[in-house]
């Protein structure tokens, strides 16, 4: 089961954050923080996959983005590896360039692809399907 995904930037800054399970926010703050500086710290180098407390840590980088998500012992990693890349290939597809502005609609993507924690669609059209909708009817 996936805790948690996280968006940071190189500098550390969490861009998006989504927790499938209750953390206290001065704890999110302090999970974040640790989290965030145990992955900047690896070179590329290293496996994407660490053993942290009593989860595990999957993550990937694109560009100055890094992509951490936190699953428990029993998920498979690969399978979040390649949820992540999934997950930058959908915002890719939708999105030209700048999705920073567009954080409702990335929340709105995160949330087709995982619900409480539970990977439940990865096809690329049915995870786009609901914006397409929201879209059409922000034009009309």
């Amino acid at each position: 089961m996936i805790k948690f995904f996280l968006m940071v930037n190189k500098q550390g800054q969490t861009r998006l954050s989504r927790y499938y399970e209750h953390v206290e926010i001065n704890k999110r703050t302090m999970l974040e923080a640790e989290v965030v500086k145990t992955c900047l710290s690896r070179s590329k180098d290293q496996c994407s996959f660490i053993e942290y407390k009593d989860f595990k840590l999957v993550y990937r980088q694109y560009a100055a983005l890094f992509i951490v998500v936190g699953i428990n012992e029993t998920e498979n990693e690969m399978a979040v590896y390649e949820l992540i890349h999934n997950f930058v290939e959908v915002l890719d597809k939708y999105f030209s360039r700048v999705i920073m502005f567009n954080l409702d609609r990335v929340h709105i993507i995160l949330d087709e692809m995982v619900l409480n924690g539970c990977i439940v669609e990865t096809n690329r059209n049915r995870i786009l399907a609901p914006l397409l909708v929201l879209d059409k009817v922000a034009e009309s």
